[in-house]
């Protein structure tokens, strides 16, 4: 048995995020606390984002309001899966007191959409971030390609760039794409180059390209991650354990099958990163960067019950 309760947060962007979903200004959520028989305590975080296919903060704010003061484990295993973002912030909280060693992680710094990224790069390099993530499909293709041959000459050689379209191409820009990605040795990824629907078409891509292409949106949700893999999915996957549901059944799914796993942040407090950097520890891939270097994106940290 629990004593439950719960507070809602919401966090300023110091600069918006573009994506081809369109502008983020702010960021909701909720944290949650539980508190066992011991008296012991222990917090989760409930990170959801709508447009990337998780419940949206009214339907997760509306399920913790309608829970008693006091619930079990039984509870916390019966939401359902239309809200994996409670999903992870109840079990997470569940096994909070877990301290894992993050210094075998490499991080991922991102950039801003459009020509600020240019300017962006540098500082997130002077602080040791060698891997980028471009957020691309915000401006019309002519300029971000404009962008990208810049990228190209000035990115050092040790860099790595990732390409995030958040499925905001077409069939044609995402050939393009992957064609001049080709002649480029800096490219480590491009994700999401088409819209969830498009499976298929990606698969078909990823045998067209030397590149390699990576799924997000597609596998927002353990749901989608399990139809992916049962579709012929094999390349790389992006996992926002903030809004795939349960850790439990995503620890068993990579393990089962090894996938190439890239954990990335859903720009949560320090409660629910540090769950799912406890995560990326023990399932990501070691040779890939995770995609928590979002620090120039959001205001302090300020959420707490």
């Amino acid at each position: 048995m629990y004593q439950f309760s719960f507070q809602p947060y919401q966090r300023t962007f110091k600069q918006p995020l573009q994506t081809s979903h369109g502008t983020w200004k702010i960021r909701e959520g909720i944290i949650l606390s539980l508190t066992d028989n011991f008296g012991k305590t222990s917090w989760g975080e409930i990170a959801p984002i709508s447009w990337f296919g998780s419940e949206t903060f009214t339907q997760a704010l509306n399920y913790c309001r309608q829970l008693p003061t006091e619930i079990t484990t039984e509870t916390i295993y019966s939401i359902p899966d239309l809200l994996p973002a409670c999903q992870f912030g109840f079990e997470s909280a569940i096994g909070a007191n877990k301290n894992q060693n993050y210094n075998s992680l490499t991080y991922s710094g991102l950039l801003p959409a459009g020509k600020a990224a240019l300017q962006q790069w540098g500082k997130l390099w002077a602080q040791d971030y060698r891997t980028f993530k471009w957020k691309i499909g915000v401006y019309p293709i002519a300029e971000e390609l404009e962008i990208f041959a810049e990228f190209t000459h000035s990115l050092p050689a040790l860099a790595k760039l990732r390409l995030d379209a958040n499925g905001g191409l077409t069939y044609d820009e995402a050939k393009l794409w992957l064609y001049l990605c080709d002649r480029t040795k800096i490219i480590e990824f491009i994700e999401q180059p088409l819209g969830v629907e498009q499976l298929e078409q990606i698969l078909e891509l990823s045998k067209l390209y030397k590149t390699a292409i990576a799924l997000d949106e597609s596998v927002a949700t353990f749901n989608q991650l399990q139809a992916c893999y049962q579709e012929g999915w094999r390349g790389i996957f992006v996992i926002k354990p903030s809004i795939i549901g349960f850790p439990s059944r995503l620890r068993e799914f990579c393990q089962k099958y090894n996938i190439d796993a890239v954990f990335s942040s859903a720009f949560e407090t320090e409660i629910g990163r540090k769950a799912a950097l406890n995560l990326a520890v023990e399932l990501a891939n070691p040779n890939r960067a995770v995609g928590f270097g979002i620090d120039n994106f959001l205001s302090p940290d300020t959420a707490r019950i």
